[in-house]
């Protein structure tokens, strides 16, 4: 076995496990805002550990590139998504209350 297989594997198991912790965070958590954190942050982390260990799996071959522009798209479009989710979520009020710490929205009159 290569050194970049062992690496490539690791990669890949710990992108899984990432991708399976941000599952079962938009799963449990109570409201829309903390759902939205479980699906972007790990997901993103987990898609980008997938994709690098499928990168070494395949290097040198044509496919890399498109697992590079895959991870770029994510890395681009995740953020606004989640953005654009929590300012709906604020505007509708179908968050929780009690969870937040700060209300930082509120002095800007987002609603």
């Amino acid at each position: 076995m290569n050194l970049f297989d062992v690496v490539s594997g690791t990669l890949v198991l710990c992108g899984s496990a990432l991708a399976l912790t941000a599952a079962i965070g938009v799963v449990r958590f109570p409201d829309t805002l903390t759902r939205m954190h479980a699906a972007s942050k790990p997901q993103v982390l987990g898609l980008l550990l997938v994709l690098t260990g499928a990168a070494l799996r395949l290097r040198g071959h044509a496919d890399v590139g498109m697992l590079i522009l895959a991870g770029l798209f994510t890395l681009i479009t995740a953020p606004v998504v989640a953005n654009r989710v929590g300012q709906l979520a604020y505007r509708e009020q179908s968050f929780r209350d009690d969870l937040l710490i700060r209300d930082e929205l509120e002095d800007h009159g987002a609603n």
